[in-house]
């Protein structure tokens, strides 16, 4: 449903919610009125008014999600990712160039991505590359096909087809990055760490704990800042869960390194301390570690030594997840979290006192710029009409059947957050939870891409 006004009494401009009146044309806010101002303007055509109970927020940016499509779409797809992220206000998805195959780790591997996508987008869609053994020659073409970075893994990936880069390689890939102004994602965990420690069949969640400990975050992210430092590269941090890794990540952006990082609304919800044996829907790599550790991470986001926040929504099959019998070294490991991840989010960061404006800049804002997507992730005049409402008034209680993911997995599954997103906004597409329509989202390349 194309809409041609949003009027709210709380609407998230410039940090502070005021009452205002966006009005949006071709699919962006043309201006910001306020509440009433020309509704009595036969012109004024179709205004959504929003309830008192419920906030306007940009539309969340999300920078970490597997779509898995082509070749795993079983696990997940364009059309059931797309619908999922448009349900939990994120407007905005960029796709990890695993677990789909073939990754998009050549252009003609990124055609065959674009190409599933074509028809089936509910929110706008860009794409990751891919940095694996042997493929130095293929970054810069990717880069220039409109990519917006490239992830790499220093431990192995779990899919044979995208392996990981030795320490040596991944500083040559930093350096070829650098030449041509670009930005490495990392998966920062170790090898020689997790090969050292016990991993023995188990359905203990303690002992999965154990076989992926601290050390291994620690090893690889000093093995980042040092590539930042002998590269110059722009580098980030995937899904950060150990705590002990801030006080180097702090020093690194005091050096002045180029070095961003994230964490997971999994990581700011969960503790090791209480979840179940044979559990795999909470199963992750890193893993979710203990309170302590969750209590520290939400204070980094605090203290601006994390940068963001995304889903790393990583679904499978119930096949995969449950291989072993519960036994969590061989269930596939991954959180499914894109529908009710900023919802989860939000009700947390309330629970702290932490203002849900803020929470809006590390999921919005602060990723939207993070990939250079300075139209996305606020709302201000001339930036994509992408809005999240978000009704305090209505509670979420989750239920992984009804979720849009493909796979009714989740590690959320019963969970009552009080407050939801009852409709996003797509460049000016209203799409309804109950009624979700299709194809409104668009293919992005990063700006300034030569093609």
């Amino acid at each position: 449903m194309r809409i041609d006004a949003v009027s709210a009494q709380r609407v998230l401009v410039d940090g502070a919610f005021v009452p205002a009146t966006l009005r949006l044309r071709q699919g962006r806010i043309a201006s910001i009125e306020p509440v009433g101002a020309g509704e009595s303007s036969p012109h004024e055509g179709l205004v959504l008014h929003v309830p008192d109970t419920a906030y306007v927020l940009p539309g969340i940016v999300d920078t970490h999600v597997h779509i898995n499509e082509p070749g795993r779409t079983h696990w997940e797809g364009f059309l059931s990712a797309t619908e999922a992220a448009a349900l939990g206000g994120a407007t905005t998805l960029i796709d990890m160039p695993l677990n789909s195959i073939p990754p998009t780790t050549t252009v003609d591997h990124l055609r065959i991505k674009q190409k599933a996508a074509a028809t089936e987008l509910m929110v706008d869609v860009g794409f990751w590359g891919g940095a694996i053994p042997g493929n130095l020659a293929d970054l810069e073409p990717l880069w220039d096909a409109g990519v917006f970075g490239f992830k790499c893994f220093l431990s192995p990936s779990g899919v044979d087809e995208f392996p990981p880069l030795s320490t040596e390689e991944f500083h040559q890939a930093s350096k070829e990055i650098a030449r041509f102004g670009g930005r490495m994602i990392v998966h920062a965990e170790d090898p020689s760490v997790l090969d050292a420690s016990p991993a023995p069949p188990s359905r203990a969640y303690a002992d999965f704990l154990a076989s992926r400990p601290d050390d291994a975050e620690l090893a690889a992210i000093r093995t980042v800042i040092d590539a930042a430092r002998e590269s110059g590269a722009q580098l980030h941090i995937l899904h950060l869960a150990s705590a002990r890794a801030l006080d180097m990540i702090q020093a690194a952006k005091d050096e002045g390194l180029r070095l961003t990082v994230e964490t997971c609304p999994h990581y700011l919800t969960f503790a090791a301390e209480t979840i179940p044996d044979a559990s795999a829907q909470f199963k992750c790599c890193p893993p979710i570690r203990d309170s302590g550790t969750r209590e520290a991470l939400w204070q980094a986001l605090r203290d601006g030594i994390i940068d963001t926040i995304v889903s790393d929504h990583s679904p499978a099959t119930e096949e995969e997840k449950t291989k072993g019998g519960g036994d969590l070294q061989q269930a596939w490991g991954g959180v499914s979290g894109l529908q009710v991840g900023f919802s989860a989010v939000a009700f947390e960061a309330r629970r702290r006192n932490i203002p849900l404006a803020q929470v809006s800049r590390w999921m919005s804002r602060n990723t939207a710029d993070f990939v250079g997507l300075t139209a996305k992730g606020r709302i201000s005049v001339g930036a994509d009409a992408d809005l999240a409402i978000y009704d305090t008034g209505v509670e979420f209680r989750i239920e992984a059947t009804r979720l849009a993911h493909k796979n009714p997995i989740s590690a959320y599954d019963g969970l009552r957050f009080g407050g939801r997103v009852t409709r996003s906004i797509v460049r000016g597409n209203a799409i309804d939870v109950e009624h979700p329509d299709w194809n409104w989202g668009r293919q992005l390349t990063r700006p300034g891409a030569k093609g």
